[in-house]
């Protein structure tokens, strides 16, 4: 039997469902999932910018967010390493790190790896006693493989596949390490325009990700569904002058899983009927097949359509580069209240000097319980540039946006 800190291990495993006070005391809309943590910024650049990525120029970890990127990517190889302290204000033993790079294969394409490894700390196991049966890491992990192909100057396609392991109670009781496999494809579009006496660069974005098997940890009957989503971006560059640039991008993500189903209005003398109907409909959603849940997403939420806008969070930032060397980024996270109430501001900074980069963000959260507040992410990047398949200076990021 889990002891006390229980709570710590499900706040660590849930991520985001304690982002805020006031929506306990509403009606359970908040979709979730198994393995969360894929669905948050691992790197710095992307953090700072409210967790927009999609579309945003190429490095080496645009594979996480758009591996339709890859083809795209300013030198020969990159590589990248990110660390974020989790829960900084309740325990020092937590943390997400990634790992991400790539290496061009001529001029049109690459392939990429990354791992991330979120380590949720010690836990200590009790039994109906109290008394202690051992001390036991907590720990999830994602391995991803990914190939970029440009199609033509301006058009890139992508795909990755990932395994996907999360062991959260090393077999304690009755439970067992979960197991999955996912895809995730990706399409990027980037192009100069003229519009006035202006000269811009557009780029589009889109990306669906995590699409797998559920995970299991008890019952293999009874699965939980992966954080598969689709994200649509954009981002709009305009270099001021030669030295200056400044990037505003914003993306819309939107999870591919069934909502949870609940009943409105007035339940007085019905109410274990009205239980029994929302049990029953929520296990049926809860054992939807993989394609029925994502097409069915789209139109499930007992609210209608409004309800599945407010399904859809929204990701902004500012990134402003001085002479590809100097950067500065700020950006915005917006969450529905009764989606989980994540909304907080981002600021971050970044270097690249010849080969070498580093990135930092900073979140501001509107509340005290997201499990990043008051902490400093960075990032290390390193890029090399050489040979034929160098396409630009050992710069990042690259300079179509």
């Amino acid at each position: 039997m889990l002891s006390k800190l229980t709570v710590r291990l499900s706040v660590a495993a849930g991520l985001f469902t304690l982002s805020t006070g006031a929506y306990a005391q509403q009606e359970d809309r908040a979709i979730t999932t198994a393995v969360p943590v894929l669905t948050l910024s691992p790197d710095s650049r992307s953090a700072a910018l409210g967790e927009a990525g999609v579309a945003i120029s190429p490095d080496a970890n645009s594979m996480y967010y758009n591996a339709g990127k890859l083809g795209f990517m300013p030198n020969a190889t990159g590589a990248s390493l990110s660390y974020a302290p989790w829960l900084r204000q309740v325990t020092d033993d937590m943390g997400l790190g990634y790992l991400s790079g790539y290496h061009k294969v001529g001029q049109r394409s690459a392939f990429g790896v990354s791992l991330m490894y979120f380590d949720l700390g010690t836990i200590q196991f009790r039994d109906i006693n109290n008394n202690s049966t051992g001390d036991y890491n907590p720990k999830e992990y994602s391995l991803s493989v990914s190939y970029g192909q440009r199609l033509s100057e301006n058009l890139g396609v992508g795909v990755a596949a990932r395994y996907i392991r999360s062991n959260l109670t090393g077999g304690e009781g009755d439970t067992r390490p979960g197991n999955a496999a996912a895809v995730d494809l990706g399409l990027y579009y980037t192009k100069d325009l003229s519009i006035g006496a202006q000269d811009y660069n557009l780029a589009l974005g889109a990306a669906i990700s995590n699409i797998g098997n559920k995970i299991t940890y008890t019952n293999p009957e009874q699965g939980n569904f992966l954080p598969a989503n689709l994200k649509l971006g954009t981002a709009i560059t305009k270099e001021l002058d030669a030295y200056n640039k400044l990037t505003l991008t914003v993306d819309a993500n939107k999870l591919l899983v069934p909502s949870p189903y609940y009943v409105t209005g007035d339940t007085t003398g019905r109410g274990k009927q009205v239980l029994a109907e929302v049990e029953a409909e929520n296990r049926a959603r809860a054992g939807k097949g993989l394609v029925s849940s994502i097409f069915s997403s789209f139109g499930d939420a007992p609210g209608g359509f409004k309800e599945e806008l407010q399904e859809v969070n929204i990701s902004a930032g500012l990134e402003y580069w001085y002479n590809d060397l100097l950067s500065a980024r700020v950006g915005y996270f917006y969450e529905n209240a009764q989606k989980g109430a994540r909304q907080y501001l981002s600021f971050g900074a970044g270097l690249r000097y010849q080969v070498f980069g580093v990135d930092a963000a900073y979140l501001v959260p509107n509340n005290k319980n997201n499990p990043l507040s008051q902490t400093l992410r960075v990032s290390l990047h390193f890029n090399f540039a050489g040979g034929a398949n160098a396409t630009s200076p050992a710069s990042d990021p690259a300079p179509t946006n």
